[in-house]
């Protein structure tokens, strides 16, 4: 692996940590939606930062971090507007995955995931509303967690879509990433001994690519995960189409106006994804709430509170940089199904590099029920850190 990275759109915006705390002597980077005090974002695009203006104060996240002791190292690049899971930003530079300087980073927490990766840091944050978190940490060979939505305060960060949006962390390592969990999530307890147990829907894992199904169906087996058909191909696909109209329409509703106003210079993926949101009726929105809150429904039903399901991260490695746009969004629409579930459930997910393919790294994930994020932490730690 190169030791590359290209991850910062700021790599001098430092600031020192408290002397002591549990991430005392870690240094972290930020994605570049995150508000820092006296810094201007530009959520990866320069028509943004014309319009923004400099932070009155940190998020809650930041702070929070800084206190624990850890030193902030960098802001980082992102996907415009953070709407694209692919990590290419044709005003930034795209940050170089150290896996292969011929592969998207995944996004758009692109440069946070290149920040760990490359080792230009201990960790960093991001923020996951379809997978923003997930996917850069699987490409990139990290760990990543998504929490529970509304687990950790997310304001005093660029908002994409209300209803998914979540602040996500990544690490190499998932002793540290717990760490971090326990302090942004708060309040959030656990009981150690409580026993977790397993599933694996082979109808999930069919959305991957057949070397990954594989590879994620003798995971599941090693790990003893009981095999459940929870979802069929329509479960699937409806909430993909509820997942993709509903944040497109919480998009357009955020966004749509300054893209009317400013009229930005955007990448064509990105342009084509937010004209095709602003097709859509707004009056149709809580409809599609409502689709969202009976999926939340059935999986509560489906689930118990210790159920853990396992399932590729991603529909396969990283895709080469420059593919065509069809190509691209063929493997975005894949992925996303997968990355959709947590999202409409509002579910924790950690991502574990557990393998490759041709020397690119692919991502086992585990989806715990809302509200268990540190249990899900604490089930990866147990797992898959390294205990002395």
């Amino acid at each position: 692996m190169e030791m590359i990275g290209n991850a910062f759109i700021d790599k001098d915006m430092k600031r020192e940590g408290a002397k002591a705390g549990i991430l005392a002597g870690k240094t972290f980077a930020v994605k570049d939606v995150f508000a820092v005090k006296g810094y201007t974002n530009s959520a990866g695009n320069p028509d943004w930062l014309k319009t923004a203006q400099p932070a009155d104060a940190d998020s809650p996240s930041i702070a929070k971090l800084l206190a624990a002791g850890a030193d902030l190292r960098g802001m980082a690049v992102t996907d415009e507007l953070m709407y694209s899971l692919n990590g290419e930003n044709v005003h930034y530079g795209t940050p170089v995955n150290p896996y292969g300087a011929d592969r998207v980073p995944g996004g758009s927490s692109s440069g946070s995931a290149v920040a760990v990766a490359a080792e230009l840091t201990d960790f960093a944050i991001g923020t996951d509303t379809g997978g923003s978190i997930r996917i850069p940490s699987s490409y990139c060979g990290i760990y990543g967690f998504r929490p529970s939505h509304g687990a950790v305060d997310i304001s005093g960060v660029i908002p994409l879509a209300e209803s998914f949006d979540t602040v996500g962390w990544m690490a190499r390592d998932v002793e540290l990433l717990k760490d971090i969990g326990t302090v942004l999530l708060g309040d959030q307890t656990v009981e150690e001994e409580a026993g977790e147990q397993l599933l694996i829907d082979e109808a999930l894992v069919g959305i991957a690519e057949p070397n990954v199904q594989a590879l994620v169906l003798q995971a599941a087996d090693r790990l003893g995960a009981k095999p459940i058909s929870r979802w069929t191909s329509d479960r699937i696909d409806e909430g993909f189409e509820t997942f993709r109209h509903l944040q497109a329409r919480e998009i357009w509703r955020q966004h749509g106006e300054w893209v009317q106003a400013a009229k930005p210079a955007f990448a064509a993926d990105i342009g084509a994804r937010f004209q095709w949101a602003s097709t859509l009726p707004q009056q149709e929105l809580p409809l599609y709430k409502d689709k969202q809150t009976a999926m939340k429904r059935a999986f509560a039903a489906d689930f118990a509170p210790n159920d853990i399901v396992l399932l590729p991260t991603a529909a396969g490695p990283a895709p080469k940089r420059g593919g065509s746009g069809q190509e691209l969004e063929a493997i975005r629409a894949k992925t996303m199904k997968l990355t959709s579930i947590a999202g409409l459930a509002g579910c924790p997910q950690i991502t574990i590099p557990f393998a490759s393919v041709e020397g690119l790294p692919i991502g086992l994930s585990a989806i715990g029920c809302p509200g268990q994020d540190l249990f899900l932490l604490s089930w990866a730690n147990r797992l898959f850190g390294v205990h002395t």
